[in-house]
């Protein structure tokens, strides 16, 4: 069956109903300990956590994500570490998280920097080496 030439090109260009944000799963090895570093040193809330289950729920503005422990993990099979990228809205954020987290000692990789490919970044990691790359799109100023 030939292709329709009036059908849009782009698959997103098909899509009616909205998509809600994704919100990652994290393993962690201790979760007690893995919660009070992202509560202290990342800042974020803790909206819920069960120990028995291995499995919390924590969010920090729009962002929400999940932290399960290898007990919850078993049955599926996902390890660490994973990255997490956030999508800052301009330089200045990028800047603003990396001096909040800094401040607060979380492991930080060095200080955000634009990169040959449109970047401009950072990357700290949690205490189960997942990292957090926090980035601003730069390549739309260049367009």
């Amino acid at each position: 069956m030939p292709l329709d030439p009036q059908a849009p090109t782009d698959p997103c260009a098909r899509a009616s109903t909205p998509f809600p944000p994704a919100c990652p799963e994290v393993p962690v090895g201790d979760l007690p300990k893995a919660l009070a570093y992202y509560r202290d040193q990342l800042g974020y809330h803790i909206d819920w956590s069960d120990e028995q289950l291995g499995l919390a729920g924590l969010s920090r503005g729009d962002t929400r994500l999940f932290m399960s422990d290898a007990d919850f993990r078993d049955q599926r099979g996902n390890r660490p570490p994973i990255v997490l990228w956030f999508n800052a809205s301009d330089r200045a954020e990028v800047d603003a998280i990396h001096a909040e987290w800094n401040a607060a000692g979380a492991r930080i990789a060095g200080p955000p920097e634009a990169r040959p490919y449109k970047l401009y970044e950072f990357f700290a990691h949690d205490l189960d080496a997942n990292v957090f790359r926090v980035f601003y799109d730069f390549a739309w100023e260049e367009r």
